[in-house]
């Protein structure tokens, strides 16, 4: 979502234009009694017509999601966006389970049929002329992969039901004193929420800026017309990409790749994964392909004033980690939580708690992306230990902590890197001994052996 705040510095108003001109937090009571405020910036005067608890910039599935959260709050609450749906983005279109449980609180219940469940992970290193496998099921229920049109077709027909106001097609322009306009008209509102993208205009405007890059790759994506042949999601490994695919329909899978190189495309992905290029060979393209820029990154701080921001404009993870989604929906409904009790602050602290896994996850797959031998050591090490692979995803998806995993399977890790200095990772997927996976507690993510994979 585009955000002009130099228009508004070049009308005549005479405070242009640090963001502390604009951002004011005021109580409820003076928010009411504001209401019927004129102003008088160059001359003219201009009587706010709309009024509304939450501005949102921005109607992606972050945007869509804390418009849900905070009407089931009873807020008055208006999403924007520049663009007119349905809004495409380049996208792994995988949604776990905890995340689809998040949706579930939102009033979003995704079934079978809105695209294609999968039942866990399955990780695939094909690099250096040798293979690893490992593979994990989920234990708390399944993931689904969706395409991102049609996800975002379903947070629009729920905000709309609940009463969020949707304008789409205009342009938001900031202003000063929690004054805003959308295509035109002018609004007031007590928060606003940057939830307009990696790239937040929102982030700039309200000096939120400050923080770190960590990483910074290339992802491309596109659909092919062909049957699942697995209801895992597949991640394969290679020297210089990750290609991971995802069904998401009886006749569908999205085929993604992430890179550290740029100008790499999908003919030279499909080169380096020969097994997935004779899978998908004859199959017809069922979309135009999409990329994007996906990075790692941290913010000092999300809030500032009435000013708060939501999804990947609040800091973001690397798209292998396949938690974009999932920290939007989690980070909706905490700021919904902290707004009803006009409590900015909560949402603050809680942020960091929501970022602070899947960025230390993001960290671990960036090592394995940028060295073949510390890949080649934790996939060979998840390969003769499926149940660490579990352990590890029972962690991604909420269902155990990170405590709890190192306590238990720790040193099984810390072996895998001893044995990796004898090279016995370096060998055919076939010769690599194998321990019979463990029992978990019921509802944990279960391991699963290699011939187990369909």
């Amino acid at each position: 979502m585009a955000v002009d705040n130099k228009k508004f510095a070049t009308e005549g108003n005479p405070n242009a234009f640090g963001a502390s001109n604009y951002i004011v937090p005021i109580s409820l009571e003076d928010y009411r009694r504001l209401s019927n405020f004129e102003m008088r910036a160059d001359g003219s005067s201009v009587t706010f017509a709309r009024l509304c608890d939450a501005l949102v910039v921005g109607g992606g599935p972050a945007g869509l999601a804390t418009g849900i959260a905070l009407r089931q709050r009873g807020m008055d609450v208006i999403v924007a966006d520049a663009l007119i749906p349905p809004i495409d983005k380049a996208c792994g279109e995988g949604i776990m389970p905890d995340s689809r449980r998040e949706l579930n609180l939102l009033g979003v219940d995704l079934t079978a049929e809105d695209g294609c469940e999968f039942s866990g992970i399955h990780f695939v290193n094909q690099s250096r002329g040798y293979r690893n496998l490992a593979s994990a099921a989920f234990g708390g229920g399944k993931g689904i992969g969706v395409r991102r049109v049609d996800l975002h077709r379903r947070l629009i027909d729920r905000a709309r039901d609940l009463g969020v106001g949707l304008e789409w097609g205009k342009r938001v322009v900031l202003g000063r004193g929690q004054i805003a306009t959308v295509g035109g008209e002018p609004y007031r509102y007590r928060y606003l929420i940057g939830a307009d993208g990696e790239a937040s205009r929102v982030r700039n405007w309200a000096q939120l800026e400050a923080g770190s890059v960590n990483s910074e790759r290339f992802g491309f994506r596109r659909h092919y017309r062909v049957t699942p042949w697995s209801d895992y999601v597949e991640v394969h490994w290679g020297s210089s990409c990750q290609v991971y695919v995802t069904p998401v329909g009886k006749n569908e899978v999205c085929f993604a790749a992430i890179t550290r190189k740029r100008g790499m495309h999908f003919d030279d992905v499909l080169r380096e994964f020969p097994w997935l290029r004779e899978r998908l060979a004859d199959n017809e393209i069922a979309s135009r392909d999409r990329g994007a820029v996906t990075t790692t990154r941290r913010l000092s701080k999300v809030t500032r004033g009435s000013v708060a921001l939501v999804g990947d404009a609040s800091g973001s993870v690397d798209a292998i980690t396949g938690e974009g989604l999932a920290l939007g929906f989690r980070q909706a409904l905490l700021l919904a939580d902290a707004l009803e009790r006009d409590n900015l602050a909560a949402y603050e602290a809680g942020h960091r708690r929501t970022l602070k896994l899947p960025q230390r996850m993001a960290a671990i797959m960036m090592a394995m992306d940028r060295s073949d031998w510390f890949r080649d050591t934790v996939l060979g090490t998840l390969t003769v230990h499926p149940e660490v692979f579990a352990g590890m995803l029972a962690v991604h998806v909420g269902e155990q902590t990170l405590t709890r995993f190192l306590a238990i399977d720790g040193f099984r890790l810390a072996g895998g890197f001893l044995l990796a200095g004898c090279g016995i990772f370096n060998q055919p997927a076939s010769h690599i001994p194998r321990k019979k996976p463990i029992a978990l507690s019921p509802g944990a993510v279960r391991p699963v052996s290699i011939q187990e994979v369909p």
